[in-house]
Formats: structure tokens, C-alpha cells, sequence
């Protein structure tokens, strides 16, 4: 029995996905459960038009994210800290703080899970750190420490 997964299932396939089953498993599993629906030709067609769909979705967000990536790798941003008499910061710098001064400075809203900083930072000084735009896609920014 051939049929159209409508969501995700371990070790069969995943939604979309026009997988040949048991007879058995598809009509007292898979269709009880709307986990999947018989294949014929209407469906057929409905699932290959769906999965253009997503795949035009798909590399649109795609070129977003390298456009995104490449405005994003000539941006540097300062950031004002305390710093004590040896040069040493009071606290750290974190995604939070880079996120922050992005909006503040540039108006670019960034989630701070998808910034990391490549090392720690120290004291003052112009650090790299690594934006994940989309999950295939990164972009790294300078960040400048300065006394504050």
C-alpha cells in the first residue's frame, strides 16, 4: 500500500514523503491516526505541489539569509564596558550584550542564541563573533570592547 506521510515518522519517512507500507500497518495504523493518507492520484498531485511549494519557500529564505549574512559582515559594533586599573573587565561581554547593542546601534533585531563570540574576551581590544543567520549560513561581525 502506497501512501503520503502527512508528519514526520521515525524509521519511515518523513511529511511529504510517498513510502510503500504493509497493507496492515497503513490502514489500521497510519490512516486511524491521520499519520497518513492513501496515495492515489489526486493526493499525488497535491504532494507534489506542496513540495515545490516548500522548496521555493525554501531557497527563498535561503538567499535572504546569505543577503543577511553579507550586510551583516561589514557591521562592528562597540561595546562600553567597566575595566578596572589592570586592564581587566569587570563581568564578560555575552551574546546577550552584542544583541543588544545590534538593536540599539543598528537596528538589527538578533536572537543571542545565534551569537557567539570565537574567543573570550579579555579586556578591551576588537573581537570576532560568529552570527548563525539560518542553519546553514553564518556570518561574523567585529565587536570592539571599549572602556566605558
Amino acid at each position: 500500500m502506497k501512501v503520503i506521510l502527512q508528519k514526520d515518522i521515525k524509521n519511515l519517512g518523513k511529511k511529504g514523503d510517498i513510502v510503500t507500507v504493509s497493507d496492515g500497518y497503513g490502514r489500521n495504523f497510519l490512516l486511524p491516526k491521520k499519520a497518513a493518507v492513501e496515495a492515489n492520484s489526486n493526493n499525488i498531485n497535491v504532494a507534489k505541489a506542496q513540495a515545490g511549494s516548500a522548496a521555493r519557500k525554501k531557497a527563498q529564505d535561503t538567499d535572504e539569509a546569505k543577503l543577511m549574512a553579507a550586510q551583516l559582515s561589514q557591521v562592528t559594533v562597540k561595546i562600553p564596558v567597566k575595566i578596572g586599573d589592570n586592564g581587566r573587565l569587570f563581568g564578560s561581554v555575552t551574546g546577550k550584550d552584542i544583541s543588544d547593542v545590534l538593536k540599539q546601534q543598528h537596528n538589527i533585531d538578533m536572537d543571542k542564541r545565534k551569537i557567539s563570540l570565537k574567543e573570550d574576551v579579555t579586556g578591551p581590544g576588537t573581537y570576532e563573533a560568529v552570527i548563525k543567520v539560518h542553519p546553514e549560513i553564518t556570518s561574523t561581525i567585529k565587536v570592539e570592547v571599549v572602556k566605558g
